[in-house]
């Protein structure tokens, strides 16, 4: 089956979206290639091509974004008004497996304006999650991902990659996704795929410790603090490196579902917060390889990766 045949969601016939060449994302030279929208029928799905803008066309557009100032070669969208610079929105795809609460939590803030960018896709591995069912009712197109006896109609690997260069995101944000992130998918989006998981890592992460396994791993183990850690995705496990945690305290007579709620709150939280410092450009390294969260009110300044 081809890849434009697994989609599942919505996608509206009045969008055009612009195209930006994998290699150069700034380049203004589109090839010709059609993008797969369709139109869910309660019996079927109808699909209806439609095409990416003129090279020409493209450009029209793009002077149009910067007002007449001079584009600068970068992500950056430059526009003087005073002493303020203006970012270009981000595009977003969330990876979710379950109710997608964080997903929801990150796509409020884009509709709400806090977040400089908007989620244009879902994936996940179950097409009938409540995540799913959520973008469904957004409008935002569904992707299945990966391919398996449960659900033959996912993508490969590199059609996904192919699929998610068409919705030209920046970001990948796992909320939720339970599968191990392909090495094709790594190499695409370098540092710029992330996780957020339900305790501080390195403690209580890796193959097997995810949902209410985790909770119920810190409370067996004594444990004062728990928490949760955005990092970095790598090829294995929770083992990317950290940008953020936020510390929530383990009470004497917690119950896994307690814990498990007091996370989750400060979770959506603390992914709102590095969403909106990813879509202003924000996430900076230091010269050892580990990432930092430049302030807003202070380039100069870069947040402790600890929130208590």
């Amino acid at each position: 089956m081809e890849s434009q045949s697994l989609f599942s969601g919505f996608c509206s016939n009045s969008i055009t979206p612009l195209y930006r060449n994998p290699q150069n994302p700034l380049s203004s030279s589109p090839p010709s290639l059609s993008y797969p929208c369709f139109n869910q029928s309660k019996y079927q799905v109808s699909f209806e091509n439609q095409y990416f803008l003129s090279s020409q066309r493209l450009r029209s557009v793009r002077r149009l974004l910067c007002k007449n100032s001079v584009e600068k070669v970068s992500n950056l969208v430059s526009e003087k008004e005073g002493s303020k610079s203006w970012v270009k929105r981000k595009r977003l795809a969330v990876f979710v497996s379950g109710g997608g609460s964080n997903f929801r939590s990150i796509n409020q803030a884009c509709i709400e304006g806090s977040v400089n960018g908007d989620v244009v896709v879902l994936v996940t591995n179950k097409h009938a999650c409540g995540g799913s069912q959520y973008a469904r009712d957004k409008g935002i197109p569904v992707i299945l991902f990966p391919k398996t006896k449960d659900e033959p109609d996912g993508l490969s690997p590199d059609d996904l990659v192919k699929v998610l260069r068409e919705f030209e995101v920046d970001f990948i944000l796992l909320a939720g996704y339970l599968k191990l992130i392909p090495a094709e998918l790594i190499r695409a989006y370098s540092r710029s795929i992330f996780n957020i998981h339900p305790s501080l890592l390195p403690s209580f992460g890796g193959k097997g410790y995810y949902g209410m396994k985790v909770h119920k791993a810190v409370i067996a183990s004594g444990a004062r603090y728990s928490g949760a850690t955005i990092h970095f995705v790598d090829e294995h496990y929770d083992t990317g490196r950290i940008l953020a945690q936020k510390i929530v305290p383990v009470l004497a007579n917690d119950t896994a579902e307690e814990l498990a709620a007091r996370v989750l709150r400060e979770e959506h939280k603390l992914y709102v917060e590095v969403t909106a410092a990813l879509c202003e450009d924000r996430i900076v390294w230091r010269e050892d390889g580990v990432p930092l969260i430049q302030s807003k009110e202070n380039p100069e300044l870069q947040h402790l990766r600890f929130v208590i």
